[in-house]
């Protein structure tokens, strides 16, 4: 099994948020990885979750910018849900009616295109938009901008990313390519390991993996 390989790395702002680290051949929709981010605890355990929203929330808490709505990807709701009530409890302006902040999912089509229901269309359109992710490795999936329904976006948190930003928007993350040793992503068609013969270990995306 790929998990007995984990190794664990360190934020910077937090030592005691740890993220474990799987080295080896993985597929994403768009690339291939030499290392597997497991965060599956870090977005499910109520502890962890909260201790990432704390280190999120200093992001913004001495911005100018006001917060309406989260966006979260990759099953960071609960994660969304925490930074939510640290930015409000900072003080972090909302200038929804009833002066907290909505944390929401979209949905995405056979493109990888965000999907908002109509129900969900008030929470986004007209809103000043926080987008909450796992990780970020080429920038493709959240290229496909929120600002089609409306949103003003004022914000990129990632637990991980390997981008420093993405269409003009900087990205605030607890960790980057360069926490983690040889990281590294490539394209389908110029990954080394393919070239080498190294079988593919698992599929991998924000929600988590499953193995061949």
């Amino acid at each position: 099994m790929i998990k007995n390989k984990i190794v664990k790395y360190y934020a910077r702002k937090d030592s005691n948020i740890a993220l474990k680290v799987i080295p080896g051949h993985f597929v994403t929709n768009h690339s291939h990885l030499n290392y597997y981010l497991d965060m599956t605890t870090m977005k499910t355990r109520q502890n962890e979750a909260e201790r990432i929203a704390i280190a999120m929330k200093d992001y913004y808490n001495v911005m100018d910018k006001p917060i309406d709505t989260i966006v979260c990807l990759d099953g960071c709701e609960v994660i969304g849900a925490f930074l939510a009530s640290e930015l409000s409890r900072a003080g972090v302006l909302s200038t929804n009616a009833h002066k907290t902040i909505y944390v929401v999912t979209p949905e995405f089509n056979s493109n990888g295109q965000m999907i908002f229901r109509d129900n969900l269309k008030p929470e986004i359109y007209g809103k000043n938009v926080l987008l909450l992710l796992a990780s970020a490795t080429t920038g493709k999936t959240v290229r496909n901008s929120i600002e089609y329904y409306g949103g003003i976006l004022q914000g990129i948190s990632a637990i991980f990313s390997a981008v420093d930003s993405i269409n003009g928007h900087r990205i605030d993350a607890l960790f980057r390519a360069d926490d983690i040793p040889n990281y590294e992503a490539f394209t389908h068609s110029d990954c080394p390991m393919c070239k080498e013969g190294k079988p593919v270990e698992a599929l991998v995306n924000g929600y988590g993996y499953s193995e061949i």
